[in-house]
């Protein structure tokens, strides 16, 4: 790889800046790609963005850019697109620093900003080697995701079309499905778990798989698929989906999508359920509903007083297999077990050695 420093005012940066949104944001006279398929959206906050405002008007240095050629003689940037962004919306009168905006300012301070120079690596050599960088250059402060990171490695015409769907404040995916999903669209997590959703978790052989596909078309679909079976199957409230957020539902999707269920009786132990003060992880009921799984709902365990207080009453002994045992050595458990109604309190609790429990039926 070939790697050439140069200097690059404000004024010529900003030359010709366009943000077509879908389309992408150009700049440098029409010849920098600021955003390729492969970079993040713009995530700075409103305190890192004027620092690069601050920089610029003091004169300090800025932290160096890193470009790329293309064969036609245009540029991409590896790494500063945050900065260049952030400069090129002042410029542009996009924001307020220090409660003036660009065309606010005296012409001399709009000269001193425009003539700033610019630090910036200009780099040419093979695609993988200018991914690779990408991945281990440090983004000013911002770490990239592992789904952004992902989005480098297998750029292509497949995670472009994805990321209109999934990766914008206010997308599609957001649209339909910010009640169900956690993250941010924007850090590429939406985009994240749909992949997640379709492929079983294996993320980055779906993405390999479908690196070259025109579009993400099926990805979408089933997207789409999924937040309809939610809403038609559980009919959820606005309270209710305080407790569906964040649930694998392409999991619960794939596995129950083709049975039948009785809405009114899931409504029914939904309502049982959160008002049970044994079931600790609410998240985990709907889950529960579907795969009779005790796991998801992380029921409350007895305290420390209460197996000692059973291991004293019962002396010891387990009371399945008859033989002593110290108390480390054994286990609580629920006398009248949880999904038969029975309660996390002292008196529903016994202590049995720890190969009776694991064999206890129910467990």
């Amino acid at each position: 790889m070939n790697i050439e420093l140069h200097k690059i005012s404000v004024r010529e940066l900003t030359n010709g800046y366009v943000d077509n949104a879908e389309n992408g944001v150009k700049a440098y006279g029409g010849r920098l790609d600021v955003r390729p398929p492969y970079q993040r959206e713009f995530v700075y906050k409103e305190k890192q963005r004027d620092a690069v405002i601050d920089t610029l008007t003091q004169g300090f240095p800025l932290n160096v850019m890193y470009w790329a050629t293309r064969d036609d003689g245009t540029f991409e940037i590896i790494d500063g697109q945050q900065r260049t962004i952030s400069i090129c919306q002042y410029v542009n009168g996009d924001f307020a620093y220090m409660f003036r905006y660009f065309h606010n300012l005296q012409p001399d301070e709009q000269e001193r900003i425009l003539n700033y120079e610019l630090q910036v690596y200009i780099c040419s050599g093979e695609e993988s080697e200018k991914l690779k960088w990408f991945k281990t250059i440090n983004i000013a402060g911002e770490e990239l995701t592992e789904q952004e990171l992902r989005n480098a490695v297998y750029a292509g015409s497949w995670v472009s079309d994805a990321k209109r769907y999934f990766s914008k404040n206010g997308c599609p995916a957001v649209k339909i499905g910010s009640d169900y999903l956690t993250g941010s669209a924007i850090r590429q997590e939406y985009l994240e778990t749909a992949i997640s959703w379709i492929s079983d978790g294996n993320i980055e052989a779906h993405m390999g798989n479908h690196q070259h596909d025109p579009n993400a078309a099926a990805l979408w679909q089933f997207f789409q698929s999924v937040i309809t079976w939610i809403e038609t199957t559980f009919r959820p409230t606005k309270e209710r989906k305080k407790i569906m957020k964040g649930v694998d539902w392409g999991m619960l999707y794939k596995k129950y999508k083709d049975q039948v269920f009785d809405t009114q009786k899931i409504d029914t132990e939904v309502k049982r359920l959160i008002l049970d003060d044994d079931v600790t992880k609410k998240t985990g009921i709907y889950p529960y509903i579907l795969t009779g799984k005790e796991k998801y709902l992380s029921i409350r365990a007895f305290t420390d007083a209460q197996k000692l207080s059973a291991y004293e009453r019962q002396l010891g002994i387990c009371p399945d297999c008859g033989e002593h045992f110290e108390l480390e050595q054994m286990e609580a458990d629920h006398i009248t077990p949880w999904h038969a109604g029975g309660k996390t309190t002292a008196e529903n609790c016994q202590m049995l050695c720890r190969d009776c429990n694991r064999h206890k039926s129910g467990k």
